[in-house]
């Protein structure tokens, strides 16, 4: 898991648009999760990590890459 969510950072860098800020602040808030530990959204990493990699995803098919 850790690839795909090395990848699906890389990639929410290189969107077409600029997220919303609602969605930047979810990518950011995912992103320390899976990276730091517990940032009080009460998910364990591997959580963390699969909803990140799922909203990069999502981000993809509104915004392209």
């Amino acid at each position: 898991m850790t690839e795909a969510f090395e990848k699906a950072a890389e990639e929410a860098k290189v969107l077409k648009q600029r997220p919303t800020r609602e969605e930047l602040s979810d990518l950011y808030g995912l992103y320390k999760q899976a990276t730091s530990g517990d940032v009080n959204i009460g998910l364990s990493k591997e959580e963390a990590m699969a909803l990140y990699i799922e909203l990069v995803e999502k981000l993809k098919a509104i915004y392209g890459i």
